[in-house]
């Protein structure tokens, strides 16, 4: 029994993940600017009508997603990209430094291999270049932190709404791997730039949500005490 899509706070869904729409899946997040719809990730590819029928129980359409966030380029968060690029325009946003292996449908940098599935030649919309590109929905402002080391072009994106910051930091606990491109001093930099943000909900890829803040840089400091 799969369980439901869940409000994080105010306009902001987990709408899909492992025990959401398939096991194979990295969560995904959903963002309500106003009728304006950002996701965050797309899971594996293999339940994208799943996603969208979440999405419209929650009393939302799919055709105003405007903009998908890959905070990376593996198959578990990039699989159904192509569905939403092409059933509803939605634009996709990804890290300059992991974007080739969407164009490309790279297996080993996507890690479909990993998953005895492929990926298709996908178009990026839009390449994030900074360490901080921001992305402006009305009064509200969306982050996009560079944070490589799971993979070079690694993101991690958050905002403060209703009083509170909400990180949506995917892969915080790795895997690290040559063939991805992985770099744990890297990824020990970027780990303190997440701290340092002191977020009060953790929006993670696979293993839940957590709050409050104190929960949050517990669950960043124990992986990095464990890669020490």
């Amino acid at each position: 029994m799969l369980n439901r899509t869940e409000e994080i706070i105010d306009g902001i869904y987990l709408v899909g993940g492992p025990n959401i729409t398939a096991a194979d899946d990295a969560a995904i997040y959903l963002i309500d600017f106003a009728g304006n719809l950002v996701m965050i990730d797309a899971g594996a590819g293999r339940r994208s009508a799943q996603i969208v029928r979440n999405i419209e129980m929650l009393g939302l359409n799919p055709a105003n997603i405007s903009h998908l966030i890959l905070t990376h380029c593996h198959i578990d968060h990039i699989g159904s990209a192509p569905f939403f690029k092409e059933r509803y325009g939605t634009k996709i946003l990804i890290h300059e430094l992991d974007a080739k292996a969407v164009e490309t449908g790279d297996s080993l940098k996507t890690a479909a291999n990993w998953y005895g599935t492929t990926f298709p030649p996908t178009k990026v919309d839009r390449k994030i270049t900074g360490s901080d590109e921001i992305m402006k929905f009305g009064t509200e402002e969306l982050h996009c932190l560079h944070t490589a080391g799971h993979t070079p072009g690694s993101i991690a994106v958050y905002l403060d709404r209703g009083g509170k910051r909400v990180l949506f930091g995917q892969d915080i606990h790795g895997p690290f791997n040559a063939q991805f491109g992985s770099d744990i001093e890297a990824w020990k930099k970027s780990m303190q730039a997440l701290l340092l943000l002191d977020a009060d909900i953790l929006c993670e890829g696979h293993f839940g949500i957590y709050q409050p803040k104190n929960n949050v840089s517990a669950y960043i400091e124990r992986y990095l005490e464990e890669y020490e």
